[in-house]
């Protein structure tokens, strides 16, 4: 008999957002949650171990726009909510649409395998306890910032580093940091959040890079910076967007970051993901933090040398170095990820894996939540028969074009291998849901 189940794993905001659209079109599934909570990544100290949630934590997108389109956030929580407040908002949008009940909480999957046109899945519970049932699709939305990335290659001496080294995925609170020389390596969200925290907190900061990045300031005249976006704007050629963008941003004070000791950018706008923070520039220029080159090596003790030839004494040093994409429950013959590379047709499908979706696997320059919705639409449309697949060879080509662009468009960067601009993105998986646009 024909398995007529479909099998979402994860109940992060992409999985509770896969069950939901699931659930509103009558297709059956199962959901799986390793942890006890909903939540994911939100949820701060979330049991299933993969939370990267520090307590200070703030999204870096407005709730207006990072919110489901099937439900608003509450109107009483701020413009940029805390991870407490998101962790609500999910819990809120589970129970809303009784989503809770068909998730199997404390419940991991070990093994996925594609057998004879299904997919075989092995889950554990809480007390080891194995059980394998067939699906006739499976919905991978176990999330990719989990999983960290640390410096490859380790730099010379780490290992004989005095001091603490830690990632950033393991820094919760700012109790271990109080009289302490902190170094932060990295220029993304979660390492300027860690400085600026560190900053009030540690007896001196520094914040090393080996490359500039445009800091982005959270509002612009009062309005949340990604309200001004729209899908008019998003319309116009790539450079306008810029030169109006860098426009907006040099009144902001954040179009040269090298003012404020911080290496120039050795790109352009939009060639990289750019950092959101409206603190970090203000606690540089006040000396609060200190900015410093790459690390060049580790000669001894606790002293950390940079780039530069400089050293300093360090008693912690945190790595904001991002993650590593992995999936522990495919074989590597049946799915991986190499150097961060997703070949998936339209960021969702894979062409040689009938029957294998991924959801919110994006980095986008907006709100992902929006985004993972619509990727969730658009399998619907495929597993009940509204929309259909190219063919696997002419969804390879796709595949490689778009990466072609990507490596033209982004610097070279592994954090840079699941980038999309949100509106042209939504309106990619818009097209790919309308049949006539399918190719021969």
């Amino acid at each position: 008999m024909a398995a007529e189940k479909v099998c979402i794993i994860g109940a992060g905001s992409s999985g509770i957002a896969a069950a939901q659209v699931l659930k509103a079109r009558g297709i059956a599934y199962d959901c799986f949650e390793k942890g006890s909570y909903i939540g994911g990544n939100w949820r701060y100290e979330n049991d299933n171990g993969m939370s990267s949630a520090y307590r200070s934590l703030h999204i870096n997108t407005s709730r207006r726009v990072m919110a489901f389109k099937t439900l608003p956030m509450p109107d009483h929580f701020p413009d940029y909510p805390d991870h407490f407040q998101m962790a609500e908002y999910f819990d809120e949008y589970a129970d809303h649409f009784g989503l809770r009940e068909t998730i199997r909480f404390r419940t991991e999957v070990v093994s996925v395998d594609p057998v004879d046109g299904e997919w075989e899945v092995t889950v554990e519970d809480a007390d080891g306890k194995r059980e394998t049932s067939r699906y006739r699709a499976v919905l991978v939305a176990n999330g990719h910032h989990w999983d960290p990335r640390w410096p490859e290659p380790a730099f010379p001496g780490a290992e004989d580093f005095e001091g603490e080294q830690t990632h950033a995925h393991h820094y919760r609170e700012p109790d271990v940091l109080p009289g302490k020389r902190v170094l932060v390596l990295g220029i993304g969200n979660s390492a300027v959040d860690i400085a600026v925290e560190s900053s009030r907190i540690a007896d001196k900061t520094f914040l090393a890079t080996r490359r500039g990045a445009y800091v982005i300031p959270k509002y612009i005249n009062g309005k949340p910076i990604d309200e001004l976006s729209n899908p008019i704007t998003s319309m116009l050629p790539l450079s306008v967007q810029r030169f109006f963008a860098t426009r907006a941003l040099g009144v902001a004070s954040a179009a040269d970051p090298s003012a404020y000791g911080l290496p120039k950018p050795d790109h352009k706008l939009f060639e990289a993901h750019p950092t959101v923070s409206s603190e970090l520039l203000p606690r540089l220029g006040h000396g609060d933090i200190a900015p410093k080159p790459n690390i060049d090596r580790f000669p001894g003790g606790r002293t950390v040398r940079f780039a530069d030839g400089t050293e300093e004494e360090i008693d912690l040093v945190v790595y904001c170095t991002g993650y590593k994409i992995t999936f522990p429950f495919f074989e590597p013959e049946v799915f991986a990820a190499p150097d961060n590379r997703l070949p998936l047709y339209r960021r969702v499908a894979a062409p040689e894996r009938p029957g294998l979706y991924f959801i919110g696997f994006i980095q986008p320059l907006g709100p992902i939540m929006p985004l993972a919705e619509a990727q969730c639409e658009w399998v619907a449309d495929l597993l009940s028969g509204r929309a259909s697949l190219p063919p696997a060879p002419a969804m390879k080509r796709e595949i490689a074009s778009e990466e072609r662009k990507m490596r033209k468009r982004y610097i070279a960067s592994k954090r840079h291998t699941v980038e999309v601009d949100f509106y042209p993105y939504l309106r990619e998986i818009q097209r790919a849901r309308k049949p006539a646009a399918q190719p021969a």
